[in-house]
């Protein structure tokens, strides 16, 4: 039995917890303010893509009437043979269940699609660091070409599946440059036919008690503006039920803001029964503006995961510190009964001396 010395050092280490955990859950909550800001002020950009990208194509011919292709490559679709999937997950932990969420939906899609080539971009250190346990990483040799240029040539693969990149700390200073980057090197894949398709797994983002995980087709590009998920995990009643009191607590809204007037005014742009005079061929055209929406879709979807794993530290967080207090209570209603014992014992010894005596 542990004596009343060791029980209140428990309590005091126990209380000094309580005060970590609860500083970590405000500063969450700081953090996902901002990063909802930051989703929010993304969307009008991403809007007006889409808008110009729509009106476009319903002006123009996608097939060029000299050779009958596509405008562009990336609405051409064909089986799918390689895969590229983009996972992203945190950088840090003490988030719950939010990138272990993430992985267990990764993991369903590779065994779902165990017949195909799958390369994986790991964006985040804790996806990276699981996923090079489990599939070998990619390596790459540098060759000179004619032009007496280096270039990097890809090994032999070593398994069915295997990590080509990974992008560890993007999401802690999330900058437009280095997600175009990465946009610009997936395009350039599949306009090389090295992929045949290209899918993202992150958490979607709308509100604290609105969320899910999910896998959107990225490429090709078979329908502009909507959007293409091939599979989804929704939370549990519990885990929302958890969520909404630690935003309550920390002071965050639980519905979604209301931009339903911004997207109304957005769509409406290009609507007009006018007939534009393109001065550029719509190759051209679309050769500007796709990759803009394929940064703007891969840009979303990581401010979201943002959001969303700041979301889940808050919760987990708010969890640690109920789950401290509760502690401390059980702790010291022991000890209050261990110094009782104590007490009573003493009591009872002077007593009998006395009556010895």
């Amino acid at each position: 039995m542990a004596n009343v010395l060791d029980l209140r050092r428990r309590i005091r280490s126990v209380k000094n917890t309580r005060q970590i955990t609860k500083a970590m859950k405000m500063v969450s909550a700081a953090k996902l303010r901002r990063a909802q800001e930051r989703a929010l002020a993304a969307r009008p950009y991403a809007r007006m893509i889409l808008s110009v990208l729509e009106s476009l194509a319903r002006r123009v011919d996608l097939y060029d009437e000299k050779t009958g292709n596509l405008c562009h490559p990336l609405f051409l679709t064909r089986p799918e043979k390689r895969v590229l999937l983009i996972v992203v997950t945190g950088d840090k932990g003490f988030a719950g269940a939010f990138n272990a969420n993430i992985l267990k939906i990764c993991y369903q899609f590779i065994r779902g699609n165990a017949n195909k080539e799958i390369d994986i971009i790991a964006v985040g250190r804790k996806g990276r660091d699981q996923l090079r346990r489990r599939y070998p990483t990619a390596s790459y040799t540098e060759t000179a070409n004619q032009e007496g240029r280096s270039t990097e040539v890809r090994s032999p693969r070593r398994g069915a599946v295997e990590i080509t990149g990974d992008h560890p700390g993007i999401l802690a200073h999330l900058e437009a440059s280095r997600v175009f980057e990465i946009a610009h090197s997936i395009i350039a894949r599949y306009v090389r036919e090295e992929i045949d398709a290209a899918y993202i797994v992150y958490n979607e983002f709308k509100s604290v008690i609105a969320q899910r995980v999910v896998v959107e087709r990225l490429l090709p590009l078979i329908e502009l503006g909507k959007q293409q998920v091939a599979g989804a995990a929704e939370p549990t009643a519990e885990e929302k039920e958890r969520a909404a009191e630690a935003a309550l607590s920390a002071g965050i809204q639980l519905e979604a803001a209301d931009t339903i007037e911004a997207d109304e005014e957005a769509k409406k742009f290009g609507t007009a029964n006018v007939d534009y005079i393109y001065e550029q061929p719509p190759s051209e055209l679309f050769a500007g503006l796709l990759p803009q929406y394929i940064f703007s879709m891969l840009f979303h979807a990581m401010t979201e995961s943002v959001a969303a794993e700041h979301a889940a530290r808050m919760t987990a967080m708010d969890s640690a510190t109920n789950n401290a207090s509760d502690m401390i209570d059980s702790l010291t209603l022991y000890m209050n009964r261990v110094r009782q014992a104590a007490i009573t014992k003493e009591i009872i010894e002077i007593v009998s001396g006395a009556a010895a005596l």
